[in-house]
Formats: C-alpha cells, structure tokens, sequence
C-alpha cells in the first residue's frame, strides 16, 4: 500500500470545489493515510490569530464530516518534528533555489514575511517526514516538489542516506469545480466571493450564488451544453454531475442553475448535518486529532532523529 500525504492549508473556508477535488478522493484513499491542516502554512501573510484557530477546528471538523475516519488526521503545528526538519533542510538548501520559487516572486514585497522564502522548505519537510514514494501533485505545486527531491538528493549527498526520494506524479484529471462568476479560474478557499460555494453555506446561499453564475447569450435548443466557448455553462454542468445530479432532458439556463442548486444542497446537506454533530461535541474532535498527531510524532521522530545524527547533532 503506498502511502498518502495530503495537508490542507486554513486559508479560508473550504468549498466545493476542495470537496469535489480533495476531500473525496481523500476519503477512497485512507489506509497509511495522513492528512493534516497546514496550519503553519497559513502564517505566510498577514492574520488573525483567532480566525486562524477558528479556520483549522473548522477544517478539521470537516475531515472528519465527510467521512475520513480511518486515516492520520493531525494539526501541523502539533508535531514538532515539521519545523525541526524544516531548519535542517534550510540549512542545505540555497537563497538562490528559494527566490526562483514562482509564488515568492510572484508575491514578494518589501515587507513579505521571510516565512514565505522558506515555506516550500518546510513544505519539502511536511513530505520528506513521512516517506512516502510518490507525491502526486498539481501544476501549481510541482515546482516545491521538485526542490524537495533536490534537497533530498543533495542531503543524502553530502551527509549520508535518510531521505527516500519521492518521485512526482502527475494524478488523473479529476472533477474540476470552477469558480461560479468567474469560470475560468478555479474556485478557491482564499479568494472567495460571489462565485464561490462554501461547505458550510445554508441553501438560500447557495441558491443565489447559482442563480447569478455566469451563462452566456446562447439561448437556442441546445444551449445547454458543453463547449470550450461556453466555460460558465460547462461548469455548471461539471458541478451537477460532481454532485450526483444530470442535465437530462435540461434545455434552458433556468432550468440548469435549478437542477444545480438541488444537486449541491443535496450533496451538503448530509455533510453540514454531521459537522454539527461533530462541533457539538470539539472534545471528540480533538481526542481524534490528538490520537493522530501521536502516531504522526511516532511515525516522523525516528526521521528527524536520523538526520540530526546525519548533521552531526
């Protein structure tokens, strides 16, 4: 069984599309299975420090509603041996391999926090901890997990063999949900707006969201359709059938945008109710997370411990 990392970053709430994306693919994939908040990721830019606690209970919460109850759920910050390794790695890796990184120079100020020059080090220390062989992974990312293995690479090098070297994987094409008014791009947990479908939106949210998703001019008998031309109509058929729903015998955009916002309710309405059950009770929650952020300590202390030993600690 190969094992599976996955950690999701409190830097906004959670949507549909990371549930169409993540959160159920997440939930086929949970033997040696460890999923995290990234909660130190999050800490990159500017926050609130309570909406930050209040963001990673919520997300984990939400772990565990949509049915991840057999994998390693865990808080980042919780185990220690991320930011341990993190310096480690620091200490091999170059200013020069930081500041190519595509997102610093994308985002990168005079007062940018330094944390966002060293986060896809601490990123290479959230996978080189845990082993795992493969790292699927998307477009965006494929750059910080291409400095992983050369940190890994570079380390094995010059101190000794402590890292597995993960190979990149590119995964299958999935379901894509893309943001409602604005459907060429993705929908997103840290840019929201009126395009976007929270997990936790009550139905008359997420009627009126759908009811003002972008269509088009096109009003003839086979409008509704699929067609690079028509990308907020395409999205709209993509979130239907991501939520169980179909478009059969559909013709008009008033009907369309009806079919989504009974697919979606439908689809959250189970999930909301479970995260209700789960938020009346945060001790339950927590006695989970906790029991995770023990077997991840167990699992990622021996990986520390050896290459500090490596280092010469």
């Amino acid at each position: 069984m190969t094992r599976t990392l996955s950690l999701l970053t409190p830097s906004g709430r959670l949507t549909l599309g990371n549930l169409v994306g993540a959160l159920q693919p997440m939930a086929q994939r949970q033997e040696d299975a460890f999923y995290g908040v990234s909660d130190l990721h999050a800490m990159t830019t500017e926050h609130s420090p309570a909406e930050l606690a209040e963001r990673t209970r919520e997300i984990a919460t939400l772990l565990l509603a949509v049915g991840l109850d057999r994998a390693t759920l865990f808080r980042q910050s919780r185990v220690p041996t991320h930011t341990g390794l993190a310096y480690l790695l620091e200490c091999t890796a170059t200013t020069g391999e930081l500041g190519r990184m595509v997102q610093f120079k994308e985002k990168s100020t005079p007062s940018t926090r330094a944390s966002l020059f060293t986060y896809p080090v601490l990123m290479a220390a959230d996978i080189l901890l845990y082993r795992p062989a493969v790292v699927p992974v998307g477009d965006d990312q494929r750059q910080h997990v291409e400095l992983t293995r050369d940190l890994a690479l570079r380390f094995n090098r010059r101190y000794g063999e402590v890292f597995t070297v993960p190979e990149i994987a590119t995964p299958a094409v999935g379901a894509r949900v893309m943001d409602l008014a604005e459907p060429t791009r993705k929908m997103s947990k840290s840019r929201p707006g009126s395009g976007v479908i929270g997990l936790l939106d009550p139905p008359d949210v997420v009627r009126r969201a759908v009811s003002r998703a972008v269509t088009d001019s096109d009003v003839g008998p086979d409008a509704v359709r699929r067609s690079p031309d028509k990308p907020g109509v395409t999205n709209l058929l993509d979130v239907l059938e991501s939520c169980g729903g179909s478009a059969a015998g559909v013709t008009t955009y008033g009907a369309l945008k009806r079919a989504v916002t009974d697919a979606v309710v439908a689809t959250l309405e189970p999930l909301q109710d479970r995260y209700r059950e789960l938020a009346a009770d945060p001790s339950y929650v927590e006695t989970v997370l906790a029991a995770g952020e023990e077997r991840c300590r167990q699992v990622t202390e021996p990986v520390l411990a050896a290459a500090s030993r490596a280092m010469g600690l």
